[in-house]
């Protein structure tokens, strides 16, 4: 009886070695382009009962995702913007933008290495914009706003107003393919990728404008493809390379002056206090040499007269390449220069339009002009790693990022420049977890 309980305890305690020794984890960084098929059948029918052409079916997807794999385990998250094919009609333009942000669960089907086939599920929120309007934007402010109106902008989880106002409950299932290419004298690998799967929003009319359903845009079946750097795990316990993936929360130290000022002469409010928004920073390091991509939204709204509602949005995508100049236990300091674009959109939107078919044969309610350009930055952060798991299986990363935003060009707004509230000092929170 002895023998047989040494007998266990032996297998136990080498069975609990081999797990150890296997233990595994991976984080990869990507981007895919891809298309998913939609029919807008409501509003197409709409269009051929006034003897027009419908839209053209699917639409195009601009995915940023992260992915940690622990073991077979895999949790992911992504940022996917998508966009219709537009469609001219007299002089107006029709189209729409979706946005969403999702978290992915699943399971390898293969062990750790160079191919990889991943089961997942996912479950998000997001955003809608659907509107027809005219594509000439006026060529300067005042000519703005002694007529606006310009077509109808229909939205639901109005991101434009900031990161935090998407909206809906959305899901999605699909596979995901991987195959790695060593990079030689670099612990990351080339990582080409392909995902395909469903789309679907499962509670009905949640996406209902007007009188109209448009559940289409953001369902259907999905194909991506698409690259990214993956750190596959060749020496888990003592690791100098990996990628994190962190939410933020920033305060930009700007205010739309030269906005506010022309609002006031046109007997408009103005925009007031910061906009403060939310993101997603992804930074990878390998050694004391860092990486990565910021992703933000900047965000103000307001009520701009009886009439009109209006909002003024930014969007910004950073490329980040950097140096981690300090390091001592869990605690990092480092700098960072970043690369990116940046869009400016203001818009005033009339709240009380009729429902279709009404709206589409008078459309003249709402107007948008719009600016983009370059962007530069220079950041310094402070971070703090604190294990969570055993075996320091992954680190909460909890930093403080400061820099500041300078603009490549005018950002005009009509004749309207608007460089000044583009370029401004910044202090960012982030925490994220780190593999």
């Amino acid at each position: 009886m002895k023998k047989i309980v040494g007998l266990l305890i032996s297998l136990l305690f080498f069975h609990e070695l081999h797990a150890q020794s296997n233990l595994s984890n991976r984080s990869t960084f990507y981007g895919t382009i891809g298309t998913t098929s939609a029919n807008l059948r409501e509003f197409n029918n709409l269009l051929e009962d006034k003897g027009l052409s419908s839209l053209r079916k699917g639409y195009s997807n601009y995915t940023i995702g992260y992915m940690a794999r622990f073991n077979d385990f895999i949790l992911g998250l992504e940022v996917i913007q998508s966009t219709s094919p537009r469609a001219d009609f007299d002089d107006y333009q029709i189209g729409y933008r979706t946005s969403r942000a999702m978290l992915n669960v699943g399971f390898s089907f293969t062990e750790e290495g160079r191919f990889q086939l991943i089961h997942y599920m996912a479950i998000g929120t997001g955003s809608l914009n659907f509107q027809m309007i005219n594509p000439e934007e006026p060529s300067t402010f005042n000519q703005f706003m002694t007529d606006p109106r310009q077509g109808f902008i229909l939205r639901d989880g109005d991101i434009h107003r900031g990161s935090l106002n998407l909206t809906g409950f959305l899901t999605e299932f699909g596979f995901h393919l991987a195959y790695d290419f060593p990079i030689p004298g670099r612990n990351e690998a080339l990582e080409l990728i392909a995902k395909f799967g469903y789309s679907f929003s499962p509670f009905e009319d949640s996406w209902k404008l007007n009188g109209m359903s448009f559940s289409s845009t953001q369902s259907g079946a999905f194909l991506r493809v698409g690259a990214g750097i993956s750190i596959p795990d060749h020496n888990y316990f003592y690791k100098d390379a990996d990628i994190g993936v962190h939410f933020l929360g920033s305060m930009n130290f700007t205010s739309p002056t030269n906005l506010n000022e022309k609002l006031a002469e046109n007997g408009l409010n103005t925009f007031g206090g910061r906009p403060n928004n939310w993101g997603l920073k992804v930074l990878g390091y390998n050694k004391d040499w860092l990486y990565g991509v910021d992703l933000y939204n900047l965000g103000m709204s307001g009520q701009a007269n009886e009439q009109y509602n209006h909002t003024l949005n930014s969007v910004r995508l950073y490329a980040n390449l950097g140096k981690k100049f300090f390091e001592f236990k869990n605690i990092e300091m480092g700098v960072l220069g970043g690369l990116g674009y940046g869009n400016l959109r203001y818009t005033l939107i009339n709240p009380s339009k009729p429902d279709f078919p009404t709206l589409f044969e008078n459309p003249n309610f709402d107007g948008r002009l719009t600016g983009r350009g370059l962007m530069v930055k220079p950041e310094v952060y402070l971070g703090y790693g604190l294990p969570l798991a055993l075996g320091k299986f992954f680190k909460l990363f909890a930093a403080v990022h400061a820099g500041y935003e300078q603009p490549i060009g005018a950002y005009r707004l009509g004749d309207l420049g608007m460089s000044s509230y583009m370029s401004n000092p910044y202090v960012q929170f982030s925490i994220g977890i780190r593999p």
